[in-house]
């Protein structure tokens, strides 16, 4: 408050000095931040590093930045900016990505499958984090990526958990290991396990991390396998928004100490809310075709800003202070996943 009274009582010619310098100071940091997406954007079309997604290359980058060269003090209020604010927003946009005809279209037997395996791997990883003595937001963390959608679904839990950067880099190193070798055993295995191209598609879209792991795993057994799987994997994700304002209920508990929560001081994450709206209004089919698609493609740069400053936010001697707990964490839920959705698809579709 008193910096307040004192910043309103400044000169003009202060006030702009200080403007001009906190525009440098937010430029400078969205410059690195932006630079950095940038470059795993070009990254991502290279020979073998197309396996990785940009997003996960970002972080990549930033920590490499972070823990080398070091994080210009310039630049922080930038990358700040870019943690909270094009954070939030890049989530609302994802859902252009969704819309209420994809859940129609998984049917109710496979929604109940995607529901279940989610549900049930999210308590499973925090039950077991609990027991291996690992932090309870990392566990949160490793068990929101695991569930839901990967990276994305780990930067949005983090908006409500708020939990240290480096969870948020381990739980997305957890994904990006165990995704990409669900990406590369899954097609080795319809034949073994004599799943259709239906079972096998909608086992992809229930249990691998990352969209693009489950396109490149499912398209690899044909067509149908592929459209079931991306349609079914983005049913998964659509459950984020649940997933997110329930954990904020839970972080909000936890905050009370065992004193009765009040829901008026609850804080919201209204930027779910207004996700779900998106998908809401892109299930009534009122956007251009060709403007949603561009508008998808720039979220995809926004959230690969996102994840560059999380790694440049990121130590790693903080975490390898974490220990080794949470690498067993994010491989037994990886394979719980696994085995857990795979058995109620051999239940259902025998």
């Amino acid at each position: 408050m008193k910096q307040f009274h004192k910043s309103k009582h400044l000169s003009p010619t202060r006030r702009n000095r200080n403007n001009r310098q906190w525009i440098q100071q937010l430029g400078a940091g969205l410059t690195l931040t932006s630079g950095l997406a940038l470059l795993a954007t070009f990254l991502h079309t290279l020979p073998g590093l197309g396996l990785f997604s940009p997003l996960i290359l970002a972080i990549l980058l930033g920590i490499l930045v972070r823990n080398t060269v070091g994080t210009p003090q310039v630049c922080q209020l930038g990358i700040t900016f870019s943690l909270k604010r094009i954070l939030k927003f890049a989530i609302i946009l994802l859902g252009l990505q969704l819309s209420l005809e994809q859940v129609i279209e998984v049917g109710g037997v496979g929604l109940s499958i995607v529901t279940l395996s989610l549900l049930a791997t999210f308590v499973f990883t925090c039950w077991l984090g609990k027991r291996l003595g690992v932090d309870r937001k990392l566990s949160q963390l490793i068990a929101a990526g695991a569930s839901i959608c990967g990276a994305s679904a780990v930067i949005a839990t983090n908006v409500v958990v708020d939990g240290h950067d480096e969870d948020v880099a381990y739980a997305v190193a957890m994904v990006t290991v165990f995704g990409t070798a669900s990406m590369l055993l899954y097609p080795l295995l319809p034949g073994l396990l004599h799943l259709t191209p239906q079972a096998f598609g909608l086992w992809c879209g229930a249990s691998i991390h990352e969209v693009a792991q489950v396109i490149a795993a499912a398209f690899q057994d044909g067509k149908v396998s592929g459209e079931i799987a991306t349609i079914s994997k983005l049913s998964r994700v659509m459950l984020l928004a649940p997933m997110v304002l329930g954990l904020g209920l839970i972080s909000a508990r936890t905050n009370q100490k065992g004193r009765k929560l009040n829901l008026r001081q609850m804080p919201i994450p209204w930027f779910v809310l207004y996700f779900l709206g998106v998908i809401i209004l892109n299930s009534l089919n009122i956007f251009p075709a060709g403007a949603k698609a561009a508008v998808i493609q720039i979220n995809q740069f926004l959230l690969a800003i996102s994840l560059a400053a999380m790694g440049l936010e990121t130590s790693l001697l903080k975490l390898k202070q974490a220990g080794i707990k949470p690498l067993y964490l994010g491989a037994a839920s990886w394979l719980f996943i696994s085995v857990f959705s795979l058995g109620l698809i051999k239940i259902f579709y025998w």
